[in-house]
């Protein structure tokens, strides 16, 4: 079996699709599934990471050819607003587009059942789930950072986090603001920092945030985030899956996240603190106070930590092997 393992725009896009590219190249390996990274039709499967114009044009071809099409649903329009400058006005648009670029596919992979659900209301192309996964692998040793992260950033525990992007779907406003309303606690966010592609709201935000509140910038060692942070505040109203929160949960980091359908699959209360889909400042304000209690966040984070092993990457490559079989 020869896979094209292809992702469109690689040398540009970054964060949660990037990774899940990354994880998937991981997992063929540990298959022993030969790949390319290069798009041709010289394969058994033509796999498709984001269905941008040059995967499109491979797709329709594939058909003729008889090389089946597979896809990852990594890109909806439900969560490509609010995120960088320009997105709300080119999702209502991207919608019709996605319907005929997914509809090209034999077999669509939707990193979680919410995503799923989104995506039947596309097309009726057959859908399989099989999560992004996490990798174990490269979180090991993520300890030996605290120290030398706490000093960089001048944080002292507990640390409030978040690991990704920033940008306002991801529930900026709320992070902000709840940092805010808790002076005496450090809040960090990890992740790339470019205002330039962000709005004039989402840089008032970050430029208008309280000293508490850290935004750290793109940093070279990812670890270094989950060894300082101790509770990952995750107020998101849009997520397909959530990388970074599978990476805290195995890190053994009890999260804070809105009770939105993509986390029906999380116990409130044993795996994470749950708030309602639409609550404000004061539920997150509340649940991270919960947390304060450190016999509390060992507790929900040793549970986490035992869920999280079921999204390894030796746990999900299999499924990759198993739709491959199918569609050829």
């Amino acid at each position: 079996m020869k896979v094209s393992h292809y992702f469109e725009f690689e040398s540009r896009v970054t964060g949660g699709i990037r990774e899940s590219v990354v994880h998937q190249r991981k997992m063929l390996d540990r298959l022993g599934i030969e790949y390319t990274t290069e798009p041709t039709l010289e394969a058994d499967v033509f796999h498709c990471n984001l269905l941008g114009p040059r995967s499109a044009w491979y797709a329709r071809r594939a058909a003729r050819r008889g090389v089946p099409v597979v896809a990852n649903t990594h890109v909806t329009a439900e969560d490509f607003g609010d995120s960088f400058r320009f997105t709300n006005a080119l999702a209502k648009p991207l919608r019709p587009y996605l319907e005929w670029a997914y509809g090209l596919a034999d077999a669509l992979v939707c990193p979680s059942e919410y995503n799923r659900g989104v995506i039947k209301s596309y097309t009726d192309v057959p859908t399989t789930v099989i999560s992004n996964g996490v990798d174990r692998e490269k979180l090991a040793g993520f300890e030996e950072l605290e120290a030398t992260y706490r000093d960089r950033y001048d944080l002292e525990e507990p640390v409030v986090f978040l690991v990704g992007h920033v940008i306002k779907r991801k529930g900026l406003e709320t992070f902000v603001e709840t940092a805010r309303r808790m002076p005496d606690v450090d809040f960090a966010w990890f992740g790339p920092l470019d205002l330039s592609l962000k709005g004039r709201e989402t840089t008032a935000l970050i430029e208008g945030s309280p000293e508490n509140c850290t935004f750290t910038g793109y940093v070279d060692d990812v670890r270094g985030a989950y060894a300082v942070g101790d509770v990952f505040c995750f107020p998101t109203h849009e997520e397909n899956e959530g990388i970074a929160l599978l990476e805290a949960m195995t890190a053994g980091k009890p999260a804070v996240v809105r009770d939105i359908e993509t986390f029906s699959w999380l116990e409130d209360g044993r795996e994470c603190l749950k708030t309602a889909a639409d609550a404000g400042v004061d539920a997150f304000v509340e649940a991270i106070e919960r947390l304060a209690d450190p016999g509390v966040r060992d507790r929900i984070g040793t549970n986490a930590a035992e869920r999280s092993e079921e999204f390894a990457l030796e746990t999900v490559a299999e499924r990759y092997r198993s739709l491959y079989g199918e569609v050829i």
